[in-house]
């Protein structure tokens, strides 16, 4: 099994800091480096600018959301990232959420999951070079074909979904899924539906490469690193939007997503953070002594089905402590 990088979807000091936790992942032995695009750095300049600084390392996207560019944009992005990484790099989209996509570019988040459906499809027409003739629901194209010479290796699709139906749809359409905030029991059913997806798109689920994004933190200091995962994940059931809610709710925890919910939305952080009770925290990632971590890491990676872990990092972790947990969590 592969052992990927999340680079921090936090604002970082600086490009350059981006840059050094990718090729300290190089240097470390990671076979991937994914960058998300939220509201801060855009992915697309940050990663050409890690790809002009490593060399061997893969990097990816992680994700980029299907509102706020264009279907065949993305496509001739991915086509110029393939370029610029000589190979090294594969594409993760998806439709994020509308706390994003109407709080931050103003677009109607309208049928995320035929959106979704549409961008791979064109994507694929784009990069293989040919003219790109489309009848969709949302999008009808004719007439233009890549003004370059399409990748001689086109960089794979990843969705990223935690929903079942989203899931079917990686299954389905797209070359892999993204995975996150799932417990093992609850990775196993999205697993589930992966192969349901593949199935319906009469496909291999052997050929779909699933990627499991695992929050990670790993300091001597084990009260801040538990501080940091609570935080991170009450943040994210309490602040952005529904779908972290209902990923909880359908692995049991449909009570404890609704409290940590009610108590940020009141304002009441710490109170949100103290709902999150010991065995979830555990279950959603790894966040202790650097010996502990590896531990709860290792145990991910025997997983059937999964092709890579990601590490990825707590929203309020500070570069040294990025560092430390890359280190700690580095593969053999």
């Amino acid at each position: 099994m592969e052992r990927d990088l999340f680079l921090p979807v936090a604002a970082q000091p600086s490009v350059e800091t981006l840059v050094d936790y990718a090729r300290l992942a190089e240097d470390l032995g990671y076979d991937r480096a994914w960058l998300p695009e939220t509201w801060g750095r855009d992915a697309v300049t940050t990663l050409t600018t890690v790809a002009e600084r490593t060399d061997d390392i893969g990097i990816g996207t992680s994700i980029v959301n299907v509102y706020s560019r264009s279907p065949t944009l993305l496509g001739q992005t991915a086509t110029t990232l393939q370029e610029v990484s000589d190979g090294r790099f594969r594409l993760g989209l998806g439709p994020s959420g509308p706390v994003l996509v109407e709080g931050w570019h103003g677009i109607e988040y309208d049928r995320p999951l035929r959106r979704t459906r549409e961008y791979v499809e064109v994507v694929r027409q784009v990069l293989s070079g040919e003219t790109v003739e489309y009848d969709g629901d949302l999008f009808q194209l004719s007439g233009f074909r890549l003004r370059c010479s399409p990748p001689d290796a086109p960089p794979g699709i990843d969705a990223g979904g935690m929903g079942p139906k989203s899931v079917e749809l990686a299954g389905r359409f797209a070359d892999g899924w993204h995975a996150l905030m799932l417990t093992r029991e609850g990775l196993a059913d999205r697993m589930d539906d992966l192969r349901r997806g593949a199935d319906l798109g009469d496909r291999d689920p052997a050929d779909l490469r699933v990627t499991v994004s695992l929050p990670c933190i790993a300091l001597a200091n084990r009260e801040r690193a538990r501080h940091l995962a609570r935080n991170h994940l009450a943040f994210y059931v309490g602040a952005m939007g529904t779908f972290y809610r209902e990923a909880l709710a359908r692995q049991g925890y449909e009570d404890t997503a609704h409290e940590v919910a009610s108590e940020w939305a009141n304002g009441n952080q710490d109170a949100a953070m103290a709902a999150i009770p010991t065995e979830l925290l555990d279950a959603l990632g790894a966040a202790g002594t650097p010996e502990a971590c590896r531990d709860r890491f290792d145990a991910w990676t025997d997983l059937d089905g999964v092709d890579a872990v990601s590490v990825s990092f707590p929203r309020g972790a500070e570069p040294d402590e990025i560092r430390t947990t890359m280190r700690a969590l580095a593969p053999a």
